[in-house]
């Protein structure tokens, strides 16, 4: 069995839901607290490619942290690089299953991995 990750934030109520849904379905994933050091650039760079999006499709540009920043989307080094020293930015939850992921907005896109 391809083992599940979970880019996760537990304050997050719909990381939670996915999170859940994968439980439920008798899922136990890796838990990546991405705000507690657990998003490395090896991580980010494997997220972008799984989910084959451009970096600036994973910010969340609502956040008063982007709006301060003024990076330039279409610049992917800068996306990258604006994601790995604000975390918080990071659209969320991401769930990863072998050479699959999803962004679990909404939680029941997640389902898409299950078999």
């Amino acid at each position: 069995m391809t083992k599940f990750q979970i880019v996760h934030n537990p304050r997050c109520s719909k990381s939670r839901d996915a999170l859940a849904i994968l439980k439920e379905h008798g899922i136990e994933p890796e838990i990546i607290e991405y705000l507690n050091g657990g998003l490395n650039r090896e991580l980010l760079l494997k997220i972008i490619e799984t989910l084959n999006i451009h970096p600036k499709e994973m910010v969340r540009t609502k956040e008063e942290e982007f709006q301060a920043l003024k990076i330039d989307l279409n610049n992917s080094q800068d996306v990258i690089k604006a994601l790995l020293d604000h975390p918080k930015l990071l659209e969320r939850p991401i769930v990863l299953k072998g050479n699959k992921a999803v962004i679990g907005r909404p939680p029941e896109n997640v389902l898409s991995l299950i078999d």
